[in-house]
């Protein structure tokens, strides 16, 4: 019966870490899903202003680019939530409540991890699935929207050179019913040489029922067109000026939005699932292969053959024989002037055709060469980015639970510093590997191989409640290292159980007293130390050790006073490092190495002896301290 009450209530509780995460996770989810569409938007909104797109298409283009930027935003929304889950669950001490039932962090997060686990699937599946026919339709949809003719709005006062082959300019229009004044057309169909120039008082664009003309009419103007010369030596080219009072013109204008055929993505990687990525990585690299070695065996018997334009004699001994036994520059040496040129020339041209040959090779080879990466890329993109929603998993959840802070402030900056240091290794790593600078894998699995080890250090540090983001501990290490110290700051209890004993106090403070000035008499605190007998001391310092522990039981005992006067003059006692005077490392060879090395020993040689007469100077204070506080006993409290 206790245990099915305990598997109930540790189901509970998973059913509430759920519920936490699934509400927030769903909320940044749309968040990080707006965000990075704006940012696509911004890319392409170019392609739709000013076009009259319907919103059938614009509805088309949101819903693809939606489909198409869900696995980026899955990591950055894991992320997210978690921090902000587990740092409510730290602000709100319900993970300190958790781990006091004796429920460890990685229990805590159980039921996360199979639900992230199932995300990192539902990642793969729009990547591998939906996401190459989402990127084929959206992809299709833009190149048809940057054919799009822009929609017909003839603005006032300047001119408009949407349609193609006319420049138009209208001084005035009346909007409403479609009128324009003053207008003055260039067309340029035939050439600038031949322009057409129409200039009018009014005037009408219509558009035909087809969406494929603009029907142009025209009231009270004239026309002014150059004729072709027949004499290519006449300076003076005629013109033709024509007036009239009402003029008709169909100019060809497409306004109708046609989408271009999927066909033109289908040798494009991001339209690919794995298996037709890997059946085209296959065949570019056996394509790559096969036309190398046939470059090569065509190198080998034209580019490279032996050949001298000399006399039949000197070619068939060369024919006959190893280049290396004849000196070239001596047959090129006896050979007739003609012959030096011709020789020369022939392989100047040679070489010339050689070199636009085997760039043009190149070229190929090259072009194949960045299709197979691009493949390959998008063949482990789609691994990596579904990873990549587990370890943003463990990195959110155990810095959310150092943190412990919840809503959207600190979460989302230390979200967005995370996301940046992702995107920025990521996206080098993807160069590197596109343009084969790196190893393909490697440049891909580089984000990966950083983070994870990063998210298991977190993990195992919030698990064992380590201070790792405590700033107070990186304070006080550095406090350590440079020899800082701390003050006392003792203040009036309000509640005191048990009164300090004045009438032992003043022998325990003589005492301890004479303790100091015996230590500083016997080890000589202000005198350098032996440079040599440093190194092999021993480890610890017993006699400060005991001083110390002493001190700190007297103003522990006399800190439970009602006085004022007495609380304050505590506060002189100075808190005792009592190990800086000593070696600086545990380990006895790593001290005596660190004597063997003269610049580092000296360093620390010199530290030491400034923390001994640090500490003589601390004896002197307890002392005086000591002094002080006997009067006030004697005087105030006796």
């Amino acid at each position: 019966m206790h245990e099915t009450s305990k598997m109930l209530r540790i189901k509970k509780l998973d059913i509430f870490i759920l519920k936490s995460f699934c509400t927030l996770f769903m909320g940044t989810f749309f968040i990080c899903l707006f965000i990075f569409m704006m940012q696509f938007l911004w890319k392409y909104v170019d392609e739709m202003v000013g076009k009259g797109l319907e919103m059938s298409v614009l509805a088309q283009f949101f819903f693809y680019s939606a489909l198409t930027l869900v696995p980026a935003s899955l990591p950055l929304a894991i992320l997210l939530a978690a921090l902000i889950t587990f740092g409510n669950f730290g602000e709100r001490f319900e993970l300190l409540a958790m781990k006091a039932a004796g429920i460890s962090l990685l229990k805590i997060m159980r039921p996360l991890i199979v639900f992230i686990i199932f995300i990192c699937g539902v990642s793969f599946y729009f990547q591998n699935v939906i996401g190459p026919e989402a990127q084929t339709k959206l992809w299709t949809l833009l190149i048809s929207m940057k054919q799009k003719s822009p929609e017909l709005d003839i603005p006032e006062g300047v001119f408009y050179d949407e349609i193609e082959g006319y420049n138009l300019y209208v001084k005035h229009k009346n909007r409403k019913t479609g009128m324009l004044y003053d207008v003055l057309i260039y067309n340029f169909e035939k050439g600038f040489e031949n322009a057409q120039i129409i200039k009018s008082d009014s005037g009408r664009l219509e558009m035909t029922a087809d969406k494929q003309h603009l029907y142009l009419h025209l009231y009270d103007g004239e026309q002014f067109e150059n004729l072709k010369s027949q004499n290519m030596n006449q300076k003076n080219v005629p013109y033709r000026r024509e007036a009239f009072r009402e003029k008709h013109a169909i100019i060809e204008f497409n306004s109708d939005f046609n989408m271009v055929d999927a066909g033109i993505m289908s040798n494009q990687s991001n339209s690919k699932n794995m298996k037709m990525l890997q059946a085209g990585i296959d065949s570019m690299k056996v394509q790559n292969d096969s036309v190398g070695r046939g470059y090569f065996k065509e190198a080998m018997n034209g580019t490279y053959k032996i050949t001298a334009d000399l006399k039949k004699a000197d070619t068939l001994k060369i024919e006959q024989a190893h280049l290396g036994e004849y000196n070239v520059d001596s047959l090129f040496n006896v050979a007739t002037l003609s012959q030096k040129q011709k020789i020369i020339s022939t392989a100047v041209n040679r070489a010339e055709s050689a070199g636009s040959d085997w760039s043009f090779k190149s070229y190929n080879i090259s072009q194949t060469d960045t299709s197979l990466r691009r493949h390959m890329t998008s063949w482990h993109e789609k691994l990596t980015l579904s990873v990549a929603c587990l370890i943003f998993f463990f990195i959110g959840a155990p810095l959310g639970g150092i943190i412990r802070k919840g809503g959207l402030g600190m979460p989302v900056v230390v979200s967005v510093l995370i996301f940046i240091i992702y995107y920025i290794i990521n996206n080098t790593g993807y160069k590197m590997a596109r343009d084969g600078q790196w190893i393909v894998w490697m440049g891909m699995w580089t984000s990966t191989a950083i983070l994870a080890p990063l998210g298991a250090f977190l993990t195992y540090k919030s698990n064992n409640d380590s201070v790792v983001l405590n700033a107070d501990a990186y304070v006080n290490w550095f406090k350590r290292i440079l020899g800082i110290r701390s003050m006392r700051h003792l203040f009036r209890k309000e509640v005191i159980i048990h009164d300090p004993d004045y009438t032992h106090l003043p022998a325990d403070l003589q005492a301890l007293s004479a303790d100091c000035r015996a230590y500083a008499e016997k080890k000589a605190l202000r005198r350098a130390p032996n440079y040599f007998k440093l190194w092999m001391a021993g480890a610890n310092d017993e006699e400060i050790e005991g001083i110390n522990e002493r001190l700190e039981s007297l103003v522990d005992e006399m800190s439970n006073t009602k006085s004022i006067h007495l609380l304050n003059a505590l506060n002189n006692y100075p808190i005792i490092p009592v190990s800086a005077h000593l070696r600086p490392f545990r380990n006895y060879w790593l001290n005596l190495a660190c004597g063997l090395l003269v610049p580092i020993g000296l360093f620390f040689y010199f530290r030491i002896w400034a923390f001994r007469i640090r500490l003589n100077k601390d004896m002197e204070r307890i002392i005086k301290t000591n002094e002080d506080v006997q009067k006030i006993i004697e005087t105030n409290l006796k």
